[in-house]
């Protein structure tokens, strides 16, 4: 056949191209790459035209592929030896390249992200350098036996007024996990990012040795006046260099909800004999439940058949779990919930045992749902409005929770704290919305008048400008006759405070006052959740597989801290 004597069907670019005909010498074929007909002519015996065309029209597709594979490798964590697999590098061979190079192997591309880390922590910090107010998050987090401090960092763009957060680092930590460890391992970190004096605050866990490392490095409040020997200061200099330069710590408000989830409802229902009975007794049947149906595949087929549905198992590391499990098995109707025990084996439930489940559903049901408002990616200044709605749609359920005082009890260090009152008055969301009380809204008022007294100083005490020197006499300047000139409107904090509070309630009216958008910034950069540090973890645990147990501490962090950067476009330099 005269196809067969002709160049373009054993060249091995020839896939992009579709042939359409042969006339005499030439040939005519239409690019697949391009958009819409593109139709190019050339000789038969030879491509040149076409490769010219590749070169010039798709030159990139090749630097565009070993973008994409080094963001395919680092986001999708997978091992970076991906890259010498056959079945992959045959793959990304199919894709037209102008020259004539390969995807690097496992050792240039390691060397490469090195590289590309080292640019992006650069970068960070430089960007940093801009920022005047920041917030970090930080736990620690063991998997296939090692431990590693995360830290998350979180900011809000003056700008735009839109929050950014990175992950700062997720280093190991050998040993113990006490407090002084874990102070010290938190200053490294800030330091090493310059971020010592702009840290407003750092969130974690309930934990005491993360509430035990920011409580020895506070700084004790006492009026009594101490006198020291200077001779004694002045030696000891050397000894209190070691001291730690610690943020003002916030606990997590989503793990102290959950620990009034279960510790503390646990608590109030079994103080009371009759609603210790039928809780113990219904939880016991709910435990046996999820016992059952995770440890056998033929009773997880008979929830399935007979339920439509499958039992969610609790979980103590995951927040809600609980309630979610709990919640499933009260959507059962009681008749298909008795069968399915009856099939199982299992005690059926009473009727009072299956109204307790739909009560006690009721009524942690505004827990779950501000556990879940609060865990989001939202600013401090959400806390203390969440928690007065929580208090009253928990009173408003009329049963024995509604007269659990855990909320009161675990957050009273939080209902009138300052950060959080003006965090919750600087947001236009909330402003004073949320406060019903009267006496407490002009409380709140006045604080955030005086703050913003503190926060603009120049504009509220404007300070006076010296008279200029000059060698004319007294008698000369009288001489002369000047226009009164008109004196300028001098600040106003109490004006700022009533026209912020008269104004709408989107983010962005914040720029027409610049003390109230300094006050937001200042207060509203902390999250009030370390749910953040937690995901960080979770993305972790994708790549500390037991598969992967020779990668070094370093290697893995470096991926894990490029994979949270979602955003970061990956370049690779073809040399």
């Amino acid at each position: 056949m005269e196809g067969e004597r002709c160049a373009f069907f054993s060249w091995k670019y020839g896939h992009y191209f579709e042939f359409l005909s042969a006339k005499d010498f030439n040939i005519k074929v239409r690019c697949t790459l391009c958009v819409g007909e593109k139709v190019l002519s050339t000789f038969k015996n030879t491509t040149s035209n076409l490769k010219k065309h590749l070169e010039s029209q798709h030159g990139t597709v090749k630097l565009t592929e070993r973008k994409l594979v080094a963001q395919y490798i680092v986001e999708e964590m997978l091992p970076i030896n991906t890259v010498d697999s056959p079945s992959f590098r045959a793959i990304i061979k199919k894709i037209p390249t102008s020259v004539n190079a390969e995807l690097p192997h496992r050792t240039t591309f390691t060397s490469y992200l090195e590289k590309e880390f080292t640019e992006m922590e650069r970068n960070l910090k430089a960007a940093l350098n801009e920022i005047d107010f920041v917030s970090t998050t930080a736990d620690i987090w063991t998997a296939n036996n090692r431990s590693y401090m995360g830290v998350t960092l979180h900011w809000i763009s003056r700008t735009t007024l839109e929050r950014h957060k990175v992950a700062l680092a997720c280093r190991r930590i050998r040993g113990r996990h006490t407090y002084d460890v874990i102070g010290t391992e938190i200053e490294n970190i800030h330091s090493s990012y310059g971020l010592l004096n702009k840290v407003v605050a750092t969130v974690t866990d309930n934990g005491s040795n993360f509430v035990k490392a920011f409580q020895e490095e506070s700084t004790p409040k006492d009026d009594d006046v101490t006198f020291s020997d200077l001779s004694e200061i002045l030696s000891a200099e050397n000894e209190s260099d070691g001291q730690l330069s610690l943020p003002p710590h916030r606990r997590c408000a989503s793990h102290t909800i959950n620990i009034i989830c279960t510790r503390d409802v646990e608590k109030h229902l079994t103080t009371n004999a009759e609603s210790r009975a039928v809780y113990r007794s219904s939880t016991a049947k709910c435990t046996a439940l999820w016992t059952k149906s995770s440890r056998s595949t033929l009773a997880s087929e008979t929830v399935e058949e007979i339920s439509k549905r499958k039992l969610l198992i609790p979980t103590s590391t995951r927040w809600n779990s609980f309630f979610d499990a709990v919640k499933r098995i009260a959507e059962i109707p009681m008749g298909e919930l008795n069968t399915l025990c009856t099939k199982l084996g299992l005690k059926c439930f009473k009727d009072q045992e299956y109204q307790f489940l739909h009560e006690y559903c009721m009524a942690m049901k505004p827990l779950t749902a501000a556990l879940d408002i609060l865990q989001g990616d939202c600013p401090y200044g959400t806390l203390l409005p969440t928690l007065e709605v929580l208090m009253q749609k928990t009173q408003a359920v009329k049963d024995d929770l509604s007269r659990m005082t855990a909320i009161q009890i675990r957050f009273a260090g939080v209902l009138d704290d300052k950060d959080a009152l003006l965090a919750a008055a600087s947001c236009p969301k909330f402003k004073l919305r949320w406060l019903r009380d009267a006496g407490r809204r002009e409380q709140v008022k006045q604080l955030l008048t005086a703050e913003c007294c503190t926060t603009a100083p120049l504009a509220n005490n404007p300070a006076s400008v010296p008279s200029a020197t000059t060698s004319s006499s007294q008698g000369e300047m009288d001489f002369f006759t000047f226009v009164a000139e008109p004196e300028e409107e001098t600040y106003s904090a109490e004006k700022e405070v009533m026209d912020y509070l008269m104004s709408g309630y989107d983010l962005q009216i914040l720029h027409k006052f610049q003390s109230i958008k300094t006050i937001f910034l200042k207060y509203n950069t902390p999250t009030p959740s370390s749910a953040p540090v937690e995901r960080l973890f979770s993305l972790g645990g994708l790549v500390l597989t037991p598969k992967r147990n020779r990668l070094s501490d370093k290697r893995f962090e470096k991926l894990l801290l490029m994979s949270y950067f979602k955003n970061k476009v990956i370049s690779i330099v073809t040399k």
